[in-house]
């Protein structure tokens, strides 16, 4: 009878100790304008220039997603990659890519569709979805120059 050969037993691999930032990216285009309908034309176009246009404008949007924690000692994941792009997807763009931000997004409505509005509702849209690790901060890109970034609500 043949002799049996084992291979070596192979030690856990070591993962590191410490928190990890880890930022998923996504891109989608949206319509909106930017009005106080309690306003008239004349003062939201002085508060909100071209951006109040009736007839609406686009933007191409760089959404930037941050879960922090520490590594899964079996995968060396904060969170897996793959799971975090379903979930920016699930929760916002499909959503609002090739939408009108104002009056086609249910999670939207009736709030005025400004960059600083909308990483606070994205923000609501996703933390409930994060299971691993925490989600540290939601960035977004109106224009290469122009974005906003919101860290979670303020403890009280």
């Amino acid at each position: 009878m043949p002799k049996r050969i084992t291979a070596p037993k192979l030690p856990a691999p070591r993962v590191l100790r410490g928190t990890v930032f880890i930022t998923r990216q996504a891109h989608f285009n949206s319509a909106h304008r930017l009005v106080n309908p309690l306003k008239d034309q004349q003062w939201n176009e002085a508060k909100f220039g071209p951006c109040s246009n009736p007839h609406w404008h686009g933007h191409n949007y760089v959404l930037e997603v941050t879960v922090a924690g520490q590594p899964d000692p079996e995968s060396g994941y904060v969170i897996d990659l793959s799971e975090l792009k379903r979930i920016i997807h699930l929760a916002v763009v499909d959503k609002c890519d090739h939408r009108n931000l104002n009056e086609q997004v249910d999670f939207l409505r009736g709030i005025n569709p400004s960059t600083e509005n909308l990483v606070i509702a994205f923000w609501q849209e996703i933390e409930p979805l994060i299971h691993s690790g925490r989600l540290h901060s939601v960035k977004l890109y109106e224009t290469p120059r122009n974005f906003a970034e919101y860290r979670g609500p303020d403890p009280h």
